[in-house]
């Protein structure tokens, strides 16, 4: 048997052609390891960001009102200004916040949501269909 590392082959030069043609796999392999080094470092960069960032970001609009604060002595006096004649079907509350569902006089149904903090109506709902 012969071996393959005997010193008696030697690599022999390529031809021209496909001498250029090495050269240009080189280049390609260099330029796709670079831009995946690249986008590698991005993944990385992005994970550590997400880790070192403040939590609680932005705040949802009805988040920014001012917070609800009753004192123990005394009860909260409001008064949800609704239409004449509403009839009031059901009630449901979240937070500082009081959903106000029930008829017009007409009767068209309607819900209201009242802010306790911020002592008004924030939202007024029509509801149409069956």
């Amino acid at each position: 048997m012969t071996d393959i590392n005997d010193e008696n082959q030697e690599d022999k030069p390529l031809d021209p052609v496909m001498e250029g043609v090495r050269r240009k796999m080189v280049k390609l392999q260099l330029i796709s390891g670079g831009i995946m080094a690249v986008l590698f470092l991005a993944v990385l960069v992005s994970i550590v960001y997400k880790l070192t960032r403040e939590e609680g970001g932005a705040q949802p609009v009805a988040a920014s009102a001012p917070s609800l604060a009753v004192p123990s002595d005394q009860p909260l006096s409001l008064t949800a200004n609704l239409p004449a004649g509403f009839r009031v079907t059901q009630t449901s509350l979240s937070g500082s916040q009081m959903l106000i569902y029930g008829e017009t006089a007409a009767g068209e149904r309607k819900a209201f949501v009242f802010d306790l903090a911020l002592g008004r109506i924030i939202a007024d709902v029509t509801l149409a269909g069956d």
